[in-house]
Parts: C-alpha cells; structure tokens; sequence
C-alpha cells in the first residue's frame, strides 16, 4: 500500500515474521526480497535500493538495530529514504528475546553518531502499525531520511481484526525529482523546502554520495562555511515541520485531573485502566503517542498544563519519561511507572498507581 519495492533483512526474534510475509507477498506485488548475511548488509541494500529508486525497508530488533546505526547515521548525512522497524524485546544484548520491552526509545533517537534529526514513530495496535508504516514511508520520502518504526514485541504479535482501506483511500508520497535538465542540477541546493530533487541512479543525473560532509555537489569539504548550512539544512527539513508531527490520541482529557502518557503496547494497557478509573469515579485520563521523536513538545505541554499530575508508565527504567520531566517545567507533578522484567505493564498496576497518587 505505500509503494515498498525492496526489502532485505535477516532473521531476528521477534521481528522474523515481518521478513517471512515480505518474502511472500513483496514478490507477488511486483518487489524484490532478499535475504541478507547480517544486519548491516541488510540496511546498506536497502540503502542502495533506495539510491536506485526504490522504495524500501528492513525490520529488525534490538542486537540488529544496534548493528544498523552507523548506516542509519550514513543515511541521514546521505539523505537517503529508507524505514527501518524495530520491534523492542527485552535486553540489554541478547537479554530476553521472545519478551516485551520498550528499552530502545533512546537508541532510537540518539543511537545513530553525530548530530542529526531523526523521525520515529510507534504504534499499538495492528492498525495503526499499518497506518503509520504507510506514514514511515511518507515522511521518509517527503524529507529524505530514514523513518525509524519501534514497536514492541507485544504489538508485534498481535492478532487483531482491522479493515484494510482501499488503495484510492490511501495518501502516497513518493520522492520529489528534479525537472531540470542533467547540466543544470545542483545535487544538495537548498530550496523553499529545505529538501533537494532526488533523481535515481541511471535517470541520467549525476551526483556523488557519501557519508563525509559535502558541498551542495556532493562533494566532501571541510569547509565551515559549507558544512555549517549543510547541518543547518538537515536540522531544518524537519524542525520546520515540528508541528505536522503532532500525532496523538486522547481519551476522557477534557476534564481529567491526572493525564497518563503511554505508547506502543503499555498504551493499550493504560487506555483499559483509565477507563476502569472513569468507572470508579476517577477523573483521569490518556495521551497516547505515535510520534516519539521528535519528541512532542507542544502537544506534551498543553496537557501537562491542564493536569495536576501525569503518569508515564513504560517498560524500562524511564527513558521518553525523562522527556516529559524536561519539558514539565514545574507545570505540576510527574510520576513515573517502570518495568523492566520481560513482562507487560498491566491494566491493573496502572489503576493502582491511579488510584494511589489521585488527589
């Protein structure tokens, strides 16, 4: 439905299922598949897919995403399109590999080295996980950069009835190409949109790709005037979009005195919870993200505002919490629910921390 051609991976709990249907059913669509020897081989064919003109993709989980992000980083310098989804299990290294966990959020935005912007998304449902890889693909041709989807190993397994929309229904982006003849084009110009053309290989454009900094021909330079606008540029693509990006759900908010932030799996846990809370007379309510970098600050601080207290339950020791804190500013209490054993925080544990701290 989003127009994927390529797909390369490499088997890895529990995201193999992925590459299982994509062997399927990619072919059958007209796409390519292919087995990788490893991670890092899998994300530098989708890389060069990409360069081709294709649109692709991988999946993987945690000892994979660790093993992608020095591509991932050749890719935002390069501005290449690609999505990449993780689906979060426990860990640190192999650590719990058929379990849930939410402990890549931060790896996900600062793992890749150097400075650069980066966009994920997360869904929880199996909806939304297919809505939002569609939006992945979108978001990643429209600003020329990888679009990281995290889920967890819950979500990942879900069986869930959806109605598929059908294709006139669906908004597809594809990548803009330049209209100017070979002679005239400028690779890595600046225009209105802060987002270069991007022919394919074999169009009839030339241009040099690398991951050093480059001039606006591609070239590699050192030059501080020319690499101070390249960053600058990368930066801005997307800041300037920031509040296109503000991508949420809320429940029973309007009149809530404790908000509970949640994505992904916990999310669904959170929802049945406040829920269960309005029941029993408690005035609470969700924000549920499926933007998480970059990170949500407009939205986040409108509902920490109307709130006396926000809850941010997540399994691992509090890493988008840490977020919450720094764009709280004192605007009222933050309180912090964490699990780091393999298992789903439950709708229970989420009610009895509600119940605990309501005012």
């Amino acid at each position: 439905m989003a127009g994927c051609g390529f797909y390369a991976g490499y088997p890895i709990t529990p995201a193999t299922e992925i590459m299982e249907q994509m062997s399927r059913q990619l072919p059958e669509a007209g796409g390519v598949f292919i087995q990788m020897e490893d991670e890092l081989g899998s994300l530098g064919a989708v890389i060069g897919a990409s360069l081709a003109g294709v649109k692709s993709m991988t999946a993987t989980s945690g000892p994979g995403f660790s093993l992608m992000q020095e591509h991932i980083s050749f890719a935002c310098m390069a501005e290449v399109p690609c999505v990449i989804v993780n689906v979060m299990r426990g860990g640190p290294s192999t650590g719990l590999p058929t379990l849930p966990s939410q402990g890549d959020v931060m790896q996900a935005r600062w793992g890749a080295h150097g400075d650069h912007p980066i966009i994920v998304l997360c869904p929880s449902s199996v909806y939304e996980f297919f809505d939002l890889t569609i939006k992945a693909f979108n978001l990643s041709e429209r600003y020329r950069t990888p679009v990281i989807l995290v889920t967890d190993e819950v979500i990942a397994h879900t069986r869930e009835s959806v109605t598929i929309p059908s294709k006139e229904e669906i908004i597809v982006e594809d990548r803009r190409k330049p209209t100017v003849p070979p002679e005239w084009y400028t690779p890595y110009e600046d225009r209105e949109t802060g987002v270069p053309p991007m022919p394919a290989f074999g169009d009839g454009y030339r241009y040099h790709v690398t991951g050093l900094a480059h001039d606006l021909h591609g070239y590699p330079t050192t030059r501080s005037d020319e690499v101070g606008p390249l960053m600058t540029r990368l930066f801005n693509k997307i800041s300037k979009d920031f509040h296109l990006l503000q991508w949420f759900d809320s429940y029973q908010t309007t009149d809530s005195l404790i908000t509970v932030i949640a994505y992904g799996s916990v999310a669904r846990s959170a929802l049945r919870a406040v829920r269960e809370a309005r029941e029993k007379g408690l005035k609470v309510g969700l924000l549920k993200l499926k933007v998480l970098w970059p990170f949500m600050r407009r939205t986040v601080t409108r509902f920490l505002e109307s709130s006396t207290k926000v809850v941010v339950p997540e399994m691992n020791m509090g890493q988008l919490s840490r977020e919450v804190k720094r764009v709280n500013q004192g605007k009222c209490e933050i309180v912090t629910l964490n699990k780091v054993d393999g298992t789903l925080i439950s709708p229970a544990e989420i009610l009895k921390n509600l119940e605990d701290i309501y005012p």
